[in-house]
C-alpha cells in the first residue's frame, strides 16, 4: 500500500526534480518537463514507454492500473496508490522519470546507479 508521501520520497530522490500543484493536487516536474501527479485522492499519473505498455500493464493487474478518456492517445497510465507497493512505485516512478529527464541528466544518473545486469 503506498501514498502520496510514498510518492513524494522516492521522487525528491531523484536528480532535479521539483514539486509544485496542479489541478489542486501535488505534481512533480524534472526540470521543467512534468513528471508525475496525483490526479484525485489515491491515483497517480506516470509515464510509461508507449501504449502497449500502458495497455499490457491495465489488462495484466487492472486493479493496480486504469486510465480515463483524457489520456486516450498518451503513454499515460494512471496508479491505484493503495494497491502498489513502495518496491513497484518506485520502478513506476523511476521509469516514468528515465523518460522524461534531459538526456545529460540521464546519462549522470546512469553513470551513478548502472542498471543491473541481464
Amino acid at each position: 500500500m503506498s501514498s502520496v508521501e510514498d510518492v513524494r520520497r522516492i521522487v525528491e530522490a531523484l536528480p532535479e526534480t521539483s514539486e509544485k500543484v496542479s489541478w489542486g493536487f501535488p505534481a512533480w516536474h524534472v526540470k521543467k518537463t512534468f513528471l508525475t501527479r496525483i490526479r484525485e485522492e489515491g491515483v497517480l499519473v506516470v509515464h510509461v514507454s508507449d501504449e502497449g505498455e500502458k495497455f499490457a500493464l491495465i489488462e495484466s493487474e487492472p486493479d493496480k492500473f486504469f486510465t480515463v478518456a483524457h489520456y486516450d492517445g498518451y503513454p499515460m497510465v494512471l496508479v491505484r496508490l493503495p494497491a502498489v507497493d513502495a518496491g513497484e512505485l518506485e520502478e513506476l516512478l523511476v521509469e516514468s522519470w528515465r523518460l522524461k529527464a534531459p538526456k545529460r541528466l540521464l546519462a549522470a544518473y546512469d553513470a551513478e546507479h548502472p542498471p543491473p545486469p541481464g
